[in-house]
């Protein structure tokens, strides 16, 4: 080899080392998240657990509060296609509404995944993943610890009043229909008023102070959809003279720190844990779909059922 290709040789051997050494690393995957709100301890819980596994993960996230308004998301998602993100996670106020917002989504070749709420939509494949709670067994859960109950005492007929979620949410539909697909074998437990306490403290004191005001039927039981909706109710309760666990049993839902509080003072019977630490997960899984590799349609996640019995013992475990 002569001196003049020997030299050509060095100088793209050296070029090709300079531009491995200076080369850009790779961008970040970019998420645009559009959450429902803050309206529970349980989302406030959901929001940081997602937040911060991005940041662990180096998950440039794009994040909208909806503030509990399907409007409000709808234009998070049309501005996260604009920006051109690798993909959009949500969490949907309502399950119905979607289908004109994920096709523009389809369209641009950005995945959908949904977090803990479930959509109705005509066209499956418009989302790729949905991650989050079995909500229609949270109901039978709950259902069955009340038929457990019940046999305890065969003879009685409880009346059952119940603090639905949101109109129209995966949660509120499911927890309802699975509630009542298993008390429906026992002709004592009759629901005798059913009414939204849109998954709020304030409004769930609001609807049970309507309740029992209805002076025709004594409540033996109460069913809420979430724990702050019956934490509110606890308050109404008290001050209604009654004793809240008591007088009223009282089931939820979610299985935060306020509800096991709740039980330690006696004013809660069981809690129905609806896990909101859904961030790992859901990074991981985003970094999956814009891989390209092959998921499951849906994730769903592991909880248990928390009686007032054991409180004191799963209390220092919670960590929402």
């Amino acid at each position: 080899m002569n001196i003049l290709a020997r030299r050509s040789l060095l100088l793209l051997a050296s070029s090709a080392a300079f531009g491995a050494a200076v080369a850009a690393p790779a961008a970040p995957l970019v998420m645009g998240f559009s959450q429902v709100g803050a309206e529970s301890e349980w989302r406030s819980a959901n929001t940081a657990s997602i937040k911060a596994a991005a940041k662990q993960d180096g998950v440039t996230l794009k994040f909208a509060d909806a503030q509990q308004k399907q409007e409000n998301q709808v234009k998070a998602i049309r501005s996260f296609i604009a920006q051109k993100v690798d993909v959009i996670a949500f969490s949907p106020v309502v399950e119905s509404g979607w289908d004109t917002v994920l096709r523009e989504a389809k369209a641009a070749k950005i995945p959908v995944i949904l977090t803990d709420r479930a959509v109705n939509v005509s066209d499956p494949s418009l989302f790729v993943s949905f991650i989050g709670s079995d909500f229609v067994e949270e109901g039978r859960k709950a259902g069955r610890w009340l038929l457990e109950r019940a046999a305890k005492n065969p003879g009685a007929d409880l009346n059952i009043v119940e603090l639905q979620g949101t109109v129209g949410s995966a949660p509120a539909l499911d927890r309802k229909k699975g509630f009542e697909e298993v008390i429906a074998g026992n002709p004592k437990l009759k629901i005798s008023r059913s009414q939204s306490g849109d998954f709020t403290r304030a409004k769930g004191k609001e609807v049970m102070e309507a309740f029992l005001k209805a002076k025709d039927k004594k409540i033996d039981v109460l069913y809420a959809h979430n724990d702050d909706m019956a934490i509110g109710a606890i308050q109404a309760i008290e001050e209604a003279g009654l004793k809240p666990g008591k007088d009223i049993l009282i089931i939820s839902i979610d299985g935060v720190k306020g509800a096991f509080e709740a039980m330690l003072a006696g004013k809660l019977n069981v809690t129905v844990e609806c896990n909101p630490l859904l961030g790992p997960q859901l990074m991981q899984l985003a970094r999956e779909v814009v891989a390209g590799k092959t998921v499951a349609k849906r994730i769903t996640t592991l909880e248990g059922v928390f009686p007032a019995e054991v409180a004191a013992k799963e209390l220092p475990n919670r960590r929402y």
